[in-house]
């Protein structure tokens, strides 16, 4: 059979709270909430000043998901294997009762093999799972709570590609004669099963938008070592569409397995023929053109939708920050969902993949406010001496053929002066974000983590990067390159990144004169973009941020981090228009044109985009309203949708998220409905001081 794919939307049945004997497959559930998921549980509850700043005044705790699920009794036999795109955090899993792991970190990957522990027919399997967030201080930004990305069940011959088993890369971009081609290399890791002796041979078939056949390749298995089998090829594309951030053309690569017995499609994947380089002198290059990389940094929430994002808001968003002339996105400061790096890949945003915020030692986590003291200490750094090799690999195995992403970053100002490293070489070091630091934090302290012990780590990273990936290059955010760069930190850097370091470009690139640099994070001046429009040897730099975020609050009222060029609702700011002209945007329509209802004060229009009625369960319709001043609403859903939330942009506003009623900021309101389940939604948009319907519409 071929190889499917089920995403587990609904009938998720949710507990917050302990609940010790939820494991058990017999557990009656019948009292919990349902929900869909994504599902972020900390957005549900109400603001309180009693939590972190740095989290957004959210809360954490326990949790307990269940699915029942009915698997077809035709699946028995199948490689059944179960995927959660992320679960945040300190995640456990049952099948049937079995305990099958764990997992710390809430941003990987985490994928089981369950053949061996599902029921069939009218017997269902049932998956439960426990999510820890106690430690609520554990971020500098907001991180959610719950299983925040979407959960998949695979369905397979034993014999079958292992998950994220193929690499796609391009060779050689040329000519052949006076013909156009391309060199790709394309390599299988595939599952065999022990009982199988014939011989397995596999094809790849690379297919254009018209759905004909431009390459197709064919060989026996190589190799097989401890049950996976090795097959690689190496074939040309003739008259090949380049991918690139203008024309962001995309191919599909289908894998067939054979054997005696059968042909089938065990794997479809979208692959894009590309090449890129950075060069010390000359800069960033997309297939042989030199340009620059007009980039912004995001987080992963979805304002009122806290971490359970959906594709069709990112789409929306980034949509918008291609109108600013945004061409590049840095994944701050972990890996995000894979419908991102899809979208990038769709609409042409080149990509930096980001793996860690901290690394053996913690940094300053602020609870009562940024820069109050004393912070906590709580955070990934507890889990990275075990697991920080797995979750590096799992990071670029899952998205090493995205043709959007061009470097790694294996940490984000891990050298930040004093939090904790240090040197003697410096007796008082001071950071990008240090206002109120009280003396003697920014002071040398012998009894600190010495900041030369990053060198060794970086190294080690940078080792684990090229292994699984050798075709991209590996960089990291340096905050505090005037110590850590004389300290050998740089030293494994194919690119070297700075973050607000624009006055040591010069000095530092002579320093360095083999290694090409870049802004990994650079501030909205002026001056910092002219530091990489007038230097050919600086690729790019990318704003913090592009999209206001929840966390790294300053403290209360305050909930989130206006350092966006637009606000958490997806509406353009200011500082939009500003960079548009600098970056040679062409302009900007507050709604984009993702599917949306545009609500226009006094007038109303409706897109044309809603109206495509839309059946997968989980979508969010969203409803924009603008131009309306102050005016407060009130949101109704009937029938097949329910309310996911109203978001107004204004991160003073500590209304539940959970509310159907908010006032608009700015004049502007993004509303957004849930579908959940097949049929007709009734939406109603009530000006909540005269009572009276402004708007209503059937989904």
């Amino acid at each position: 059979m071929d190889t499917i794919s089920r995403v587990l939307t609904e009938n998720w049945k949710f507990h917050y709270g302990e609940c010790e004997n939820a494991w058990y497959k017999g557990y009656d559930d019948c009292s919990w909430e349902e929900v869909t998921v994504p599902h972020d549980y900390s957005v549900s509850a109400p603001f309180s000043i009693e939590y972190s700043s740095g989290t957004g005044y959210l809360r954490g705790g326990v949790a307990w998901y269940r699915l029942s699920l009915n698997i077809p009794r035709e699946y028995e036999g199948k490689r059944l294997t179960l995927v959660f795109d992320g679960i945040y955090k300190n995640s456990m899993v049952w099948v049937n009762s079995y305990y099958m792991g764990k997992r710390p970190s809430g941003y990987s990957e985490i994928s089981m093999d369950i053949s061996e522990r599902a029921t069939f027919g009218d017997d269902p399997t049932v998956i439960c799972v426990k999510v820890i967030h106690n430690d609520i201080a554990d971020s500098r930004w907001f991180t959610g709570s719950g299983i925040t990305r979407k959960v998949s069940l695979i369905v397979s011959e034993k014999i079958a590609p292992v998950l994220h088993g193929l690499s796609f890369n391009t060779a050689i971009i040329g000519k052949s004669g006076e013909k156009p081609v391309a060199e790709v290399i394309v390599s299988q890791k595939i599952n065999v099963s022990a009982s199988h002796e014939g011989k397995i041979r596999v094809k790849c078939a690379i297919y254009n938008d018209k759905d004909l056949a431009v390459l197709t390749m064919e060989k026996e298995v190589e190799r097989i070592e401890d049950g996976i089998g090795f097959v690689s090829f190496w074939g040309t594309v003739e008259y090949p569409k380049l991918w690139s951030v203008e024309e962001p053309y995309l191919y599909t690569l289908d894998t067939y397995v054979i054997t005696e017995n059968s042909e089938y499609l065990a794997d479809s994947q979208k692959v894009g023929i590309r090449t890129f380089s950075f060069d010390p002198d000359k800069g960033f290059a997309l297939n042989g053109h030199g340009m620059k990389l007009k980039g912004v940094c995001v987080h992963h929430d979805g304002g009122c939708l806290g971490a359970a994002m959906k594709k069709e808001v990112w789409r929306r968003r980034l949509e918008l920050l291609k109108k600013s002339g945004c061409n590049a996105i840095r994944c701050s400061h972990n890996p995000h969902m894979p419908e991102l790096y899809e979208l990038c890949d769709e609409l042409g945003f080149l990509v930096i993949d980001e793996a860690f915020d901290e690394w053996e030692n913690p940094k300053n986590k602020w609870h009562q406010g940024h820069n109050v003291y004393p912070p906590k200490h709580q955070g990934y750094y507890e889990d990275f001496p075990m697991w920080h090799e797995e979750d590096l690999r799992t990071m670029i195995r899952r998205d090493k053929n995205h043709p959007s992403v061009i470097l790694y970053s294996i940490g984000n100002e891990i050298d930040y002066p004093n939090d904790p490293y240090c040197h003697p070489m410096f007796e008082k070091m001071t950071g990008n974000n240090d206002n109120n630091k009280p003396a003697k934090e920014m002071e040398y302290d012998p009894n600190k983590p010495n900041m030369e012990r990053l060198a060794v780590i970086a190294k080690e990273l940078a080792d684990i990067a090229r292994d699984e990936d050798p075709t991209k290059p590996v960089t990291a955010a340096a905050a505090f390159p005037e110590l850590s760069s004389k300290l050998g930190f740089l030293d494994v850097m194919d690119v070297v990144g700075y973050n607000y370091k624009e006055h040591l470009y010069s000095e530092d690139h002579k320093r360095f004169p083999g290694k090409p640099f870049l802004g990994s994070e650079n501030g909205h001046s002026i001056e910092a973009w002219n530091a990489v429009k007038d230097n050919d040897y600086i690729c790019g730099q990318f704003l913090w941020t592009g999209i206001d975020y929840l966390g790294e609050a300053h403290g209360w009222p305050i909930h989130g981090s206006g350092a966006g060029i637009m606000t958490t609702a997806g509406f353009p700011k200011s500082e939009f228009y500003k960079r548009a002209e600098l970056w040679s945007g062409f302009g900007v329509n507050a709604g984009a044109s993702a599917p949306a209802i545009r609500l226009w004060q006094p007038e109303i229009s409706v897109s044309k985009g809603l109206m495509e009625k839309e059946s997968d369960i989980g979508y969010l319709y969203q409803i924009l309203i603008t131009g309306a001043g102050d005016k407060e609403y009130r949101v109704e859903v009937t029938g097949a949708g329910e309310l996911a939330g109203i978001d107004n942009g204004d991160l003073s506003d500590n209304t539940s998220f959970s509310s159907d009623t908010r006032k608009c900021y700015e004049g502007n309101l993004a509303v957004y409905v849930r579908r959940l389940r097949k049929g007709e939604i009734g939406v109603r948009v009530i000006d909540a001081a005269c009572k009276s319907v402004v708007f209503q519409t059937q989904i």
